[in-house]
C-alpha cells in the first residue's frame, strides 16, 4: 500500500529532471538600440538554427565557409514564436519632442497658447521623456555649491502672489483692465450702488471791469466754484445728478460814480450762480421709459444789461426752477418722446444805495408747456429728428412797472440730426423758427431764425475741436420792448501738450436783438487756459479773457480783462 501511494510522487519527479535537463538556460542579451535588457525569447524574428553547422545543435563551432556558427542564442527551426495576444507592448524609445501646441488635439479641440499677464512668468515645460537633462546647480570659484543668487542677479524681480499671476489651481482666468484713457481723469468714490465725483476750484485774480461799464474801474476778486455728480450703477432704470455751482466776491466796492459820471453798476459787484438737475428714467418695458428731470438755476442779470436798475446796492438773485415729466416709446427704430413743462421763476426785490427797496414782483412768472421729438435711427451712427415745443407764460402781475402786460404765448420748431462719423466727429445739429405773441397788443411778435448745435471732432488724438451753438427768447423790462432775441456761438480748440498738460483757447461770438427798441448788442470773448494735472486729485490752472461788449446804443459799450490763478481739488 505504501508503495503504491508512492508511485504517483516518484512520476512527477521524475518529470520534473527530464524536463530541467531538456531546457537551455540561455543569458539575457542587451539591444543597445532599444536600451533595455529583453529576453532572446521575447525575440520573435531572431534567426534560427541552420542545419549545415558543424557541431550540432548549440553547439559551437565554424561552418563549411569558416565563419562561427555559435548559435547558442538562436530558436530552433521547430520552435514556434511566442504570442504576442494578451501581452502590453513595449518601446524603448522616448515620445517624439517639440511638438506644437497649435493646432488640434486628439479630440479635435482647438489648441491654444496661455494668455499671460503682465508680471506673470512662463510656465516651465514639465519634466518628462525627451526633456533635457537638468542644469547643475550653480558652483563658486572655489568648487563649492552656491546657495544663493548674488544680489545683481535679483535685483528689481519681485515675485508676484499665485493669485495675481494666475497659478492657483482652479483658479478663473483674470479679466484684463480696460486702459485708462485719461490717467490725470477723476475716479469718484462708490456709495451703494451710485458712482459718486466731486470737485471745488479755488481761484483769485483781476477784473479790469467788473461792473461791465463805459468808464471802467477795476477790482480783485475771488471765485469758489464747486462741483457733485452722482450717476447710479443699476442694470434697469437709471438717476443721475449734476450740481455746479460757483461765487465771485470782489475785495472791496465799487463807488457811485466813477470819473463824475453815474455808475448803472451796482456798488457791490459780488454774484453767486448755480445750476443744477436730476434725471431719471423708469424702465417700463423694454421700449417704453418713463422719464423725470427736476431743475434749478440761480444767477442775476448779466453785468452791462440794460435790465440793471440805476443806484442798486447789489444784484438782486432770480430763482428758476421746475420739472419735466414724460414717456419715451421706441417703435423699432422709430422713437417718440413727449413731455410736459412746469417751471416758475422768482425774482429778489432790489436793494438800493438809498437804503430802499425796489419790488420785482413784475418779473416773477411762471410757465407750462409741453415738448415732443420724433427721430429714426438711419444708421448707429445717423440719427435724424424733428422736435416742437410750445408754453405760456403768465406773470404774477397784471401789469409790469411800464404798464405793459407781458404774458405770452409761444415756442418753437426744429429739425435736425445726430451722428457719429468713425469717432471723430459726433455731436447734434439742429435749425427752427422761434416766436412769442404777448397779449399786450402794443408788443409786437418776437420771432427769429433758431440754430443749436454740439459738436466735437477729434482732429488728432492729442487736439479736440468744439462748437457749440443755443437761442433763446429772454424777458426784459425794457418800455416798448417784447423781449430779446439770444444768440451765442462758441468755438473751442484743446491740445495736450502733455498727458499732464494741456491748453484750452476759445472763442465766443454772440448776438442780443432787443425787438421793439432797435438795440442790437454783439458780444466777443476771447479766452486762453492752461491746466498742470499735478495728480488725479490736483489742477492747477491760469486763466486770460478779453470780453467786449459792442451796442448801437451810445455810452452802453464795454470792455474787460479778466486774469485768474486757480487750483482744483477732485475725487
Amino acid at each position: 500500500m505504501t508503495l503504491r501511494a508512492l508511485l504517483p510522487c516518484l512520476a512527477l519527479v521524475a518529470c520534473h529532471e527530464t524536463s530541467a535537463q531538456a531546457q537551455t538556460l540561455t543569458p539575457d542579451l542587451f539591444r543597445p538600440t532599444r536600451g533595455d535588457f529583453v529576453s532572446p525569447q521575447d525575440l520573435p524574428l531572431r534567426k534560427t538554427a541552420s542545419s549545415n553547422s558543424v557541431g550540432g545543435d548549440n553547439a559551437g563551432g565554424v561552418d563549411i565557409n569558416g565563419n562561427s556558427t555559435d548559435d547558442s542564442g538562436l530558436r530552433g527551426e521547430d520552435t514556434p514564436a511566442p504570442s504576442r495576444i494578451g501581452q502590453i507592448p513595449t518601446y524603448g524609445l522616448p515620445a517624439a519632442n517639440g511638438a506644437s501646441d497649435s493646432g488640434f488635439d486628439s479630440l479635435n479641440r482647438t489648441r491654444k497658447k496661455p494668455q499671460l499677464y503682465p508680471g506673470q512668468a512662463k510656465p516651465k515645460a514639465p519634466v518628462g521623456p525627451g526633456s533635457s537633462p537638468p542644469t547643475p546647480p550653480p558652483v563658486n570659484a572655489a568648487g563649492y555649491l552656491r546657495l544663493s543668487i548674488a544680489p545683481s542677479e535679483s535685483a528689481n524681480k519681485t515675485p508676484l502672489p499665485p493669485a495675481m499671476a494666475g497659478t492657483v489651481p482652479g483658479q478663473p482666468p483674470r479679466k484684463r483692465l480696460k486702459v485708462d484713457d485719461d490717467p490725470f481723469g477723476a475716479v469718484g468714490d462708490y456709495a451703494g450702488s451710485f458712482l459718486i465725483e466731486s470737485a471745488v476750484e479755488v481761484s483769485a485774480g483781476y477784473d479790469t471791469n467788473p461792473g461791465r461799464t463805459n468808464v471802467p474801474k477795476g477790482l480783485p476778486f475771488w471765485v469758489v466754484a464747486p462741483e457733485f455728480v452722482a450717476v447710479s450703477d443699476w442694470d434697469r432704470h437709471a438717476l443721475v445728478a449734476d450740481l455746479r455751482g460757483s461765487f465771485t466776491g470782489y475785495g472791496n466796492s465799487l463807488p457811485p460814480t466813477i470819473d463824475g459820471a453815474v455808475s448803472s453798476a451796482p456798488t457791490d459787484v459780488s454774484r453767486p450762480n448755480f445750476i443744477g438737475h436730476v434725471d431719471g428714467r423708469l424702465d417700463v418695458t423694454e421700449n417704453t421709459y418713463l422719464t423725470a428731470q427736476a431743475r434749478l438755476l440761480v444767477s442775476t442779470d448779466n453785468p452791462g444789461s440794460p435790465n440793471v436798475q440805476a443806484g442798486l446796492l447789489r444784484y438782486p438773485i432770480y430763482t428758476s426752477f421746475g420739472g419735466t415729466f414724460g414717456i419715451d416709446q421706441n417703435f423699432n427704430r422709430l422713437n417718440v418722446a413727449v413731455g410736459g413743462t412746469v417751471d416758475r421763476t422768482v425774482y429778489q426785490d432790489s436793494a438800493l444805495t438809498d437804503g430802499t427797496t425796489s419790488s420785482n414782483d413784475d418779473r416773477n412768472f411762471n410757465q407750462y408747456g409741453g415738448v415732443g421729438r420724433v427721430s429714426y435711427e438711419v444708421t448707429p451712427a445717423l440719427k435724424p429728428f424733428v422736435e416742437a415745443e410750445g408754453d405760456t407764460r403768465v406773470h404774477d402781475l397784471e401789469f409790469d412797472r411800464n404798464g405793459y402786460d407781458r404774458d405770452s404765448s409761444g415756442g418753437y420748431a426744429k429739425v435736425g440730426t445726430s451722428f457719429e462719423f468713425t469717432r471723430l466727429l459726433t455731436g447734434e445739429i439742429s435749425i427752427g423758427y422761434a416766436a412769442r405773441n404777448y397779449v399786450d397788443p402794443r408788443l409786437n411778435q418776437l420771432s427769429g431764425l433758431l440754430t443749436a448745435a454740439s459738436l466735437t471732432w477729434t482732429a488728432t488724438p492729442l487736439t479736440t475741436a468744439k462748437f457749440y451753438s443755443t437761442t433763446s427768447i429772454d424777458e426784459t423790462t425794457l418800455p416798448g420792448t417784447s423781449g430779446v432775441l439770444t444768440r451765442l456761438y462758441t468755438f473751442e480748440v484743446d491740445h495736450d501738450f502733455r498727458r499732464w498738460l494741456t491748453a484750452i483757447g476759445k472763442f465766443t461770438y454772440g448776438t442780443m436783438d432787443y425787438q421793439g427798441d432797435g438795440r442790437t448788442d454783439q458780444v466777443y470773448t476771447i479766452e486762453g487756459d492752461v491746466v498742470y494735472k499735478m495728480t488725479r486729485n490736483l489742477w492747477i490752472k491760469g486763466t486770460l479773457r478779453r470780453d467786449i461788449l459792442d451796442s448801437n446804443i451810445v455810452g452802453a459799450g464795454s470792455a474787460s480783462t479778466v486774469a485768474m490763478l486757480g487750483v482744483r481739488l477732485q475725487n
